[in-house]
């Protein structure tokens, strides 16, 4: 018996629940790079971390720097009730997007994260933006 099956698989209704919940959460890169590049973003991309300068060197197109430690309810209030957040940052070392949809869904707010950040995004090769001119605030 292997560590693979030393612990029994779920049930595929089990299985089925539980990458629903995940998908329900989380989104990648392919994902949002295929929204933006044909024209169907249906939700707003946030850039959660960084400095204003940082921001500008290198975001995702059509990214607001909005850091996670800005995001207020009156801030938010600038977007209808019911739009979906997508927030994203460094990559896999860093919490910041975590931080992020925490304080977004604690606002009420409807929220996924993008796995990978700038470093999933980097590794699938897709182009980033520069500049101030996606700027949130």
């Amino acid at each position: 018996m292997s560590y693979v099956t030393d612990i029994p698989a779920a049930s595929p209704e089990e299985a089925a629940s539980h990458f629903m919940h995940r998908l329900s959460v989380e989104t990648d890169c392919a994902d949002v790079h295929h929204a933006i590049s044909q024209q169907e973003q249906d939700f707003v991309l946030l850039h959660v971390v960084g400095s204003p300068e940082a921001f500008a060197r290198r975001h995702l197109p059509g990214a607001l720097h909005l850091p996670h430690s800005q995001m207020t309810p009156e801030r938010m209030a600038q977007w209808p009730a019911d739009t979906l957040f997508v927030v994203y940052c460094a990559g896999p070392h860093c919490n910041g997007a975590d931080r992020a949809a925490l304080k977004l869904a604690r606002m009420g707010l409807a929220v996924k994260i993008m796995l990978g950040g700038i470093t999933g995004w980097e590794d699938e090769g897709f182009t980033f933006a520069r500049g101030e001119g996606a700027d949130a605030g």
